[in-house]
Formats: C-alpha cells, structure tokens, sequence
C-alpha cells in the first residue's frame, strides 16, 4: 500500500526574516531536515509545497525531489499548500497522505511512520497526538482528498474538515516527538539549546 509524504513548506517566517524552509537547524535547512525524515519513515513519493524563498528554496531540497508552488500561499497560508499538494498527489497511485509542516522538526521519522502506519485504505484518516492533544502528522485517506480541497480555507489546513469527526484515529507519539514549530529566533533558539542539553 502506497502512503505519500506531503511537506507543506511555503510559509514566509517573516518572524525569522527568511522562509521558514530555509532557516538551519544543526547546518542543515529545515527544509532537507523535514524531506530526510518523511523519506526515513519509507514515504513515497514525497511532495513539497513550496511559496516564500522561491527558486532559492526548491535548490536547497535533496536531489530527486518532487516539489509544486502553492498559489496564494502568502494570504491563505496552509489552505493553499494543503490545496496544492493534494492536487500534485492526485497523480500518484497513494492510498494516504501524510502531512507534515516544515517547521516542526522534533516530528522525525519515527513518528512519522507511526501515523503511516495506520494506514489501512483510502479511508482512513488519523492525527498525531501528544498526551492524547491531536495535532501533526495529519494521515488523509485518498477517498477525503477532494473534500478536504474543498474545506480548506485560511492558515487552518485540513482542520475545519477533521473537527468534529468522530471516525479520526489519534496516534500518539509524545515518546517519540517533540511537537513544538519554530515560528521566532526564540524558538529556534530554545530548540538549540535543548538539542545541545541532550548532547
């Protein structure tokens, strides 16, 4: 069964005064940082929405790497990305999605392929979840793809069409991700002084 890796990667960081795909964490840009991991978790294939940084930002992903522009990323923000990738992905022979964000990199490969995994068929859908608080990954069975497009609106992604749905599997991974985005200096800083208190 075929489980797609969605990177929704063309937020601007205004906050960061660079795309947030961009900004490097360990010398590496988010950006990579977040393709590597989708891939670990046997992803495949994976797609990355890109907008702010454009083409700059395309020539920092690892080789081979599919990605498509989302039109209207800097005034609807997720929406159009989550628009964007499920149309590319529409074309590929995947059952799911998983969709990540870019700027939270303590969301690694294993807890990526933790949601992944519950992948069962086009159905599906399901939601990462920490102390039992859902948020990202967003697993989207293929059959919800056009009704999530349709429901996305804004800066709140698949949201509006998740809540209140009582068929939305919570996977929990607080033992294995730290579900935090980088949205300020203060935040990256925070995560680097963290990763370096572990070392």
């Amino acid at each position: 069964m075929t489980v797609a890796g969605l990177l929704l990667a063309a937020g601007g960081g205004r906050r960061m005064g660079r795309p947030k795909a961009a900004v490097e964490l360990d010398g590496e840009p988010l950006v990579r940082r977040a393709v590597g991991a989708l891939r670990g978790a046997g992803l495949d294939p994976v797609v990355v929405v890109l907008g702010a940084g454009l083409p700059e930002v395309a020539e920092l992903l690892p080789d081979g790497t599919a990605w498509v522009p989302a039109p209207g990323w800097d005034t609807e923000g997720q929406a159009a990305s989550l628009r964007a990738g499920l149309e590319a992905l529409s074309g590929t022979d995947a059952v799911a999605a998983v969709v990540a964000l870019v700027d939270t990199p303590g969301i690694g490969r294993e807890a990526l392929a933790r949601v992944a995994a519950r992948a069962d068929g086009p159905e599906v859908l399901a939601r990462g979840a920490v102390a039992g608080r859902a948020g990202h990954p967003v697993l989207l069975g293929r059959a919800h793809w056009e009704a999530v497009r349709a429901a996305a609106t804004g800066d709140a992604g698949a949201r509006g069409f998740l809540r209140g749905r009582d068929d939305v599997a919570a996977v929990e991974i607080g033992d294995v991700a730290v579900p935090d985005d980088l949205d300020t200096p203060d935040d990256l800083q925070r995560w680097t002084s963290r990763e370096e208190a572990g070392r």
